[in-house]
């Protein structure tokens, strides 16, 4: 069992930054694969960025490559997101995700496990 908790989230201007973590628990973390999915108002949730166990390899979504970076600290048990030149529809809940294949995924059923969530939202 592997628990997610997200931070970082908040309220910024279009075109800042804001670095979300996801802190896991447990002694496998560098094991597992990790990914980051948003879920806009209304909208199903969509992939963002996801990164191999050893973070070696990393995909992103065409609407943020360029802007967001996903990397891991295996050491502290942690993903991090850092996302610049934001716009507002970047707006979402940013879901942290665990996959215990190790092997990239860029769908919601490819994950087993899922944090709680974290608010980020862009003002134009």
């Amino acid at each position: 069992q592997v628990q997610l908790v997200e931070s970082g989230g908040g309220l910024v201007q279009a075109g800042g930054s804001l670095r979300l973590s996801c802190a896991a628990s447990g002694r496998t973390f560098s094991s597992y694969a990790m990914g980051w999915f948003r879920r806009a108002p209304g909208k199903e949730r969509e992939f963002v960025a996801a990164i191999s166990y050893s973070g070696r390899n990393s995909y992103y979504a065409d609407s943020v490559k360029g802007r967001f970076t996903i990397s891991r600290d295996n050491a502290k048990n942690t993903v991090y997101l850092q996302m610049n030149s934001l716009k507002p529809e970047d707006t979402a809940v940013y879901y942290c995700a665990a996959d215990r294949s190790g092997v990239i995924s860029v769908t919601v059923p490819g994950y087993e496990y899922w944090g709680q969530g974290t608010q980020v939202t862009v003002s134009s």
